[in-house]
């Protein structure tokens, strides 16, 4: 039996592999979606006894398959954003008690106590929009923070510039958690000179604007913003963790996941550290669902278990793993 609280307290790389292994044998066992996939790539399971042998459910199936490990009820089904007709992703919760303990740890490990900070969020096209994992988290982070001054901002920009100045100036440590075009929008409105608060972008043009490699972007809003470093969100519907930049596009994962740079040309087999390839995810909080992801990110991971994202597939395609056909 698996325990939750094993898996939030891993403390090292053998701990972390053994559970990981515990884990996809659950997983096989009881998701038949996952079962059929591994049984579709003729997976002998007795046979997997590493990382790199564990199959890396493609993150389509999320938007044509029931993705669950049980048999309870769901509390909480978040979906992803999309244009109108679009099949979007969802990922069905039958405990939303993990999520919350993956994000609250997540937080407390890479930001310290949520108290001390005043929480603002500039996330429009999420909050105008039912079944966001991201709204569900920011809210109960600007609850925790216990600050009056937290909250959310819509498209009030000149209200959010007069309280982002004003906490910023009383001392008032202060992180602005912003989708990207949103925060394009309010520094072409008011540049800043902060000492107090961190800018936390998520990523997102949302159709909105211009795509731009991220250093030029992190370059226009670290100036704008008066900061030396742009941090950065990096999650997604399909899983409840999250990887955090401290600065300069480099991100580290909580201590219960981890990434995987797999082959462009060979989607099971991996490439060197240093190399550009696609990234799988392994997010044991998703023990409830699917802890073995391929995504449709690009990227590449360091030595140190850091890892950078540079892009996304063309056309969304996984070359070789697009095994929809089940």
């Amino acid at each position: 039996m698996i325990s939750i609280q094993d898996i939030f307290t891993i403390s090292s790389q053998k701990q972390f592999e053994k559970i990981a292994l515990k884990v996809f044998r659950y997983q096989y066992e009881n998701n038949r979606v996952y079962r059929e996939f591994c049984d579709f790539l003729n997976t002998d399971v007795q046979k997997v006894k590493s990382l790199e042998k564990i199959p890396f459910l493609p993150i389509q199936f999320f938007k044509s398959h029931d993705v669950v490990s049980n048999a309870e009820a769901i509390q909480e089904t978040f979906t992803s954003s999309g244009t109108t007709g679009m099949i979007t992703s969802k990922h069905l919760v039958t405990d939303v008690s993990l999520y919350e303990q993956s994000y609250q740890l997540a937080f407390s490990e890479f930001y310290g106590n949520i108290e001390d900070y005043a929480v603002l969020a500039l996330l429009p096209s999420y909050l105008e929009r039912n079944g966001s994992s991201l709204i569900y988290m920011v809210k109960d982070l600007i609850e925790l923070s216990n600050n009056e001054h937290s909250g959310f901002y819509l498209h009030n920009y000149d209200e959010l510039i007069t309280k982002l100045i004003e906490l910023d100036s009383s001392g008032q440590n202060v992180i602005l958690i912003g989708v990207t075009y949103a925060l394009l929008d309010l520094i072409e409105k008011q540049n800043f000179q902060l000492k107090n608060t961190i800018i936390m972008e998520t990523g997102g043009m949302k159709g909105k604007r211009k795509e731009i490699i991220r250093e030029e972007l992190h370059s226009i809003l670290g100036k704008s913003f008066g900061v030396p470093n742009i941090h950065s969100e990096y999650g997604m519907t399909e899983l409840l963790s999250q990887a955090y930049s401290l600065g300069n596009g480099i991100f580290e994962c909580p201590a219960w996941m981890q990434i995987l740079v797999r082959d462009t040309e060979d989607s099971l087999s991996y490439v060197d550290f240093g190399k550009t390839g696609g990234v799988n995810i392994i997010d044991l909080a998703n023990i409830n669902s699917c802890s073995f992801i391929a995504t449709q990110d690009l990227g590449k991971k360091h030595s140190n278990n850091s890892f950078e994202i540079l892009g996304r597939f063309d056309n969304s395609d996984i070359r070789g793993c697009n095994l929809m056909v089940m």
